[in-house]
């Protein structure tokens, strides 16, 4: 079932290689908790807004990975074409955040500005690493201070001032030369 309407869609993970013979593909997810991915549906799987619905029957772990069986996909050849696919999600079905949360795909694009209101650019993406997440910021073309891009830490209670997703601004306590 082809989902031809333009949704919001949520990326949470790709499928690997097929798993056996009967049918079962190997699932990389994206979710905090990789088991996560499986309280998401329906999941949507394809590449580059051509999308199709798909309904997982099983899943388990096996080593250290997921692997999931789709209904209706029984053989190892029909589990073949789903390989390299992404696994997404229409963005309404993701939970509701509370107000000092935030999904990193929201963040994504906002201006940042420091407390002294200086434009330290946009944001191009996070990283996450163990102690925190990290906003990576493409500084303006014409930077006062000659950067390309800004790694702050993303930490409400030191370096995040506030974000402000209905004006497009990030504010953060964090130096302009740095």
């Amino acid at each position: 079932m082809t989902d031809s309407q333009q949704h919001d869609h949520v990326v949470l993970g790709t499928i690997g290689a097929v798993y056996g013979i009967k049918g079962w593909l190997r699932i990389n997810a994206y979710t905090e908790n990789q088991e996560g991915i499986f309280d998401y549906t329906p999941w949507l799987i394809g590449h580059n807004g051509d999308w199709h619905k798909i309904e997982v029957s099983q899943w388990r772990w096996h080593n250290n990975g997921l692997v999931a069986k789709f209904a209706e996909i029984d053989d190892r050849e029909a589990a073949q074409q789903f390989t390299g696919k992404e696994i997404a999600v229409v963005a309404s079905e993701l939970p509701e955040l509370t107000d000092d949360e935030f999904y990193w795909r929201d963040l994504i694009g906002l201006r940042v500005v420091n407390t002294e209101n200086y434009d330290m650019g946009t944001v191009n993406h996070l990283l996450p690493t163990v102690a925190n997440d990290v906003l990576v910021v493409n500084a303006n073309r014409n930077d006062a201070f000659g950067k390309r891009e800004r790694l702050i830490p993303f930490i409400q209670s030191q370096y995040i001032v506030k974000v402000d997703q209905e004006a497009g601004v990030i504010t953060v306590d964090w130096p302009a030369d740095f």
